[in-house]
């Protein structure tokens, strides 16, 4: 549930009711309007989803939940963490032991420009090719988690 406070000098438009975004509908709530301050409004108002099982796109926190809920696969998530922070810490040592070689940081500086400049053109110039990037991201997604 998330609060907002809103303070106008002018009345604001009327409001929508359960309206649908990405994260499942919302709906308005009563306005309060002090009548002791003139020129002021103040708005408050409260965003509701209806339940975490509407939503439409796939979630890693609640797939991650649901895994750690299981008493099994604690040992592996915490395992998987430790994993990851180990790996960070080689990676990151590995790309400074790079660096720190005379030629080969301006040659990868080289590659990693003329790669996003590629990408760049191939996945976000024209609109039909960021979609097929998308549907390429949300299948990975999908399989990744197993849905």
């Amino acid at each position: 549930m998330a609060s907002i406070v809103v303070a106008k000098l002018h009345p604001p438009p009327p409001a929508i009711t359960d309206r649908q975004t990405l994260f499942g509908t919302v709906h308005t709530s009563t306005l309060f309007v002090p009548t002791k301050r003139q020129g002021h409004l103040a708005i408050t108002g409260k965003a509701t989803s209806e339940s975490s099982e509407s939503l439409s796109s796939p979630s890693v926190v609640k797939s991650v939940k649901n895994i750690w809920d299981n008493p099994e696969d604690r040992i592996a998530i915490i395992g998987l963490g430790i994993a990851a922070i180990v790996g960070f810490w080689a990676a990151s040592n590995f790309v400074a032991a790079i660096d720190s070689l005379p030629l080969i940081p301006g040659v990868f500086e080289f590659i990693g420009i003329l790669f996003s400049s590629w990408f760049v053109y191939r996945y976000l110039l024209f609109k039909p090719n960021r979609q097929e990037l998308f549907q390429g991201i949300n299948k990975s997604i999908s399989d990744i988690l197993g849905q």
